[in-house]
């Protein structure tokens, strides 16, 4: 797509058709694919926000969200400063801090309409942040939550990684913070089988891998009070929605999913949010990203996902699960 921008203040648009790249300084981008939409100011935002080296439309399945949105509702995909290999040099909280510059500019964009961010992998992690994490108070508030294959990346990399390997890496990372190179690359011998040729700052390992870092949101080993500081504080204006994914290959043999994702409905509802049960939970053999995954397992996912903006526009939630 290759069109002169329409400058607005402090952002532009390049345009082709429908198709919208949405210019957010003064690094960050949004990307809207083709789709018909209902001509007003008051368009509903499902903002999509990708996980590790994920970049604009490495992940497939959000285009078919896009397609099945009521008119009212239109599909950005968040290239935010960690995109691609930057992750390992940025930060939960600067990934929070890029969310929260895209929402102001939609909130600007579209002043009538709801913002529903939609997280995948350590997006949801991301996505948390942006709505508990310190100083959430400041941030622009979004409408609802989606969290897509919310798992935890130290489990992940501890289920990957010999444990000697990942013991030496974690003990070097937490030295060089201590020390004051936080902002250092750990050595090249102790990322590569992982991550291959990415820099991964001491302090982006320290945050991903050990147990209470900056990105651990998810793991099943968290304790009560521990949730009772995430997902107990997400505030209830912002129905979440969970769609854990049932052959998701990050997650350790012995996490019980359906037991996990419960877990963290409870206690979302005990601190007065709200959680959509009806379409929410296990996705049934979707995979992680479910690129390569059969037409009926990303339409089951499409069609959770249409349903829980469907509740949003009726004001049709409350605090009782199915599960």
């Amino acid at each position: 797509m290759r069109t002169a921008p329409t400058a607005t203040k402090g952002n532009s648009r390049s345009t082709a058709g429908t198709r919208t790249l949405h210019f957010v300084p003064p690094n960050l981008t949004a990307f809207e694919p083709l789709k018909p939409l209902f001509p007003s100011a008051d368009v509903h935002t499902l903002l999509w926000i990708g996980g590790l080296f994920d970049t604009l439309l490495s992940v497939a399945y959000p285009l078919e969200i896009a397609q099945a949105l009521p008119a009212t509702w239109s599909l950005a995909t968040a290239s935010l400063g960690s995109a691609g290999k930057s992750w390992g040099v940025g930060s939960i909280a600067q990934d929070a801090e890029d969310i929260a510059k895209i929402v102001a500019y939609f909130r600007t964009l579209r002043p009538g309409g709801k913002i529903v961010l939609m997280g995948h992998s350590t997006g949801c992690q991301d996505s948390m942040e942006h709505l508990v994490g310190p100083p959430s108070p400041h941030r622009p508030p979004v409408d609802g939550m989606i969290l897509q294959a919310p798992v935890s990346d130290r489990e992940a990399m501890a289920s990957h990684l010999p444990e000697a390997l990942l013991h030496e890496a974690n003990q070097l990372a937490l030295k060089m913070c201590r020390e004051g190179h936080e902002k250092d690359a750990l050595p090249y011998r102790l990322t590569k089988s992982l991550f291959g040729r990415v820099a991964v700052t001491a302090r982006r390992w320290v945050d991903l891998a050990t147990p209470g870092g900056a990105d651990d949101y998810f793991s099943s080993d968290l304790s009560e009070e521990r949730l009772q500081n995430t997902f107990g504080r997400l505030p209830a204006r912002t129905p979440v929605l969970v769609l854990y994914s049932g052959s998701e290959e990050n997650v350790p043999s012995t996490v019980d999913k359906d037991a996990l994702v419960r877990r963290w409905i409870g206690v979302i509802e005990a601190g007065g949010g709200k959680v959509d049960g009806y379409h929410g939970s296990i996705v049934p053999e979707a995979t992680h990203n479910l690129n390569g995954c059969p037409e009926s397992i990303v339409r089951d996912l499409v069609q959770r996902v249409v349903g829980f903006v469907g509740r949003l526009d009726n004001g049709d939630f409350h605090t009782e699960s199915k599960m």
